[in-house]
């Protein structure tokens, strides 16, 4: 095979869970949920395919996307603004719904039927498809390489993770000694720790043109139950598990502990190589600045922040104000957000341009972690 033999193209679904995130994507999709106190959760998707070599990505948009095409713009932030291909943002639309009127999608083969003529137009043999819901670090030229090498027609990439029962909007795998997918249970009972599938497929751009118009012809729209479930037995279908650091957002519980985790520098050093830079909107603040009484411990600041108060184990956005005596432990506080003096939180996270008054107490817990609204005022 030449180089162009293994060219390869993306599509991102940017709303495919947002009815699982509750609060967080009420104004928002699932891609431009913050995360990490700077960034958006499309950005690592948006990533690893651009450091994989990628320069056809399209994002197929759903509800709430206005924060979406802020953040992306033309794709300059990940090198994709260009004369051709480049970033592409897809319209929200199915060509037709039941009864053959023109409506949203509801899966993501509906949702691909309606932009068959962009899969068409992107010269690639290969296409990545993948929602916006893990965080992770990876190169998809090594999954591109595994397909390749075992002949699969469709590689999926899953993770060994704790799964809890009946979680929503989750498949884990059963896979064979040569990593061929066995079996797709779709939100298991049981809980524990398993092969959870990641919403990230690898597979030849003719192949996956041809089931999405079978799909469609037969009224299936869901890639996971009507083409990995049902057809199984069809293709040959195999696993990539990604070893390296990697997290699934399906709710504000996993959200939270998501960003929790990058209080660990182990985990920090696994999402952010320096070979494989994530990139993210760019945004010209000021260092955070730290008052004389300023108390700062195990935390990620963002620039543009006034920290006089003090800080602990927390995940702190870009522009955030703590005032004087101010103590924030255990919390996220998103782009914005004004916390006053002698104020107190203890597992809260808040939204951008949230507000605390000055004296205010606030503690959830970590499972149910104290949620503010985007401009709320407390």
């Amino acid at each position: 095979m030449n180089v162009t033999d293994y060219k390869m193209m993306g599509v991102i679904f940017s709303n495919m869970h947002d009815d699982s995130m509750g609060d967080l994507t009420e104004l928002r999709t699932v891609g431009s949920i913050p995360y990490g106190g700077r960034y958006r959760l499309i950005d690592f998707t948006l990533s690893n395919m651009v450091n994989s070599g990628i320069t056809d990505v399209g994002v197929i948009t759903k509800l709430n996307y206005q924060s979406l095409l802020d953040h992306l713009g033309a794709g300059r932030a990940w090198d994709l603004s260009r004369k051709r291909g480049g970033l592409v943002i897809l319209p929200p639309f199915s060509r037709t719904v039941a009864g053959g009127a023109a409506g949203i999608y509801r899966g993501s083969i509906e949702a691909l039927a309606g932009r068959l003529d962009y899969l068409r137009s992107v010269d690639a043999r290969y296409v990545c498809l993948s929602d916006c819901d893990v965080i992770t670090n990876l190169d998809f030229k090594d999954v591109l390489a595994r397909h390749v090498e075992t002949g699969a027609d469709i590689t999926v990439l899953y993770a060994n993770m704790e799964m809890r029962p009946a979680s929503r909007d989750l498949a884990a795998l059963e896979t064979g000694p040569d990593s061929r997918v066995l079996d797709v249970t779709l939100n298991p009972r049981e809980g524990g720790s398993m092969k959870v599938y990641l919403n990230m497929v690898v597979l030849n751009r003719e192949l996956l043109i041809k089931l999405v118009e079978s799909c469609y012809t037969h009224g299936e729209y869901s890639f996971t139950q009507d083409v990995l479930q049902k057809r199984l037995r069809d293709f040959h279908i195999c696993g990539y598990e990604v070893r390296d650091f990697c997290v699934r957002v399906s709710d504000m519980q996993s959200y939270f502990a998501a960003n929790m985790a990058l209080l660990n520098p182990e985990a920090r050093a696994q999402l952010f190589p320096p070979e494989r830079p994530v990139f993210t909107k760019v945004r010209d603040e000021v260092p955070a600045k730290y008052g004389l009484k300023a108390q700062v411990e195990n935390s990620l600041v963002a620039d543009g922040c006034v920290i006089d108060g003090r800080v602990e184990n927390s995940v702190v956005g870009r522009g955030v104000r703590i005032g004087r005596g101010a103590v924030v432990k255990n919390s996220i506080l998103m782009q914005g957000t004004i916390v006053g003096e002698g104020a107190d939180l203890n597992y809260v996270v808040t939204d951008k341009n949230v507000v605390v008054r000055t004296g205010r107490a606030l503690c959830g817990y970590t499972t149910i972690p104290v949620y503010l609204q985007k401009g709320f005022s407390v």
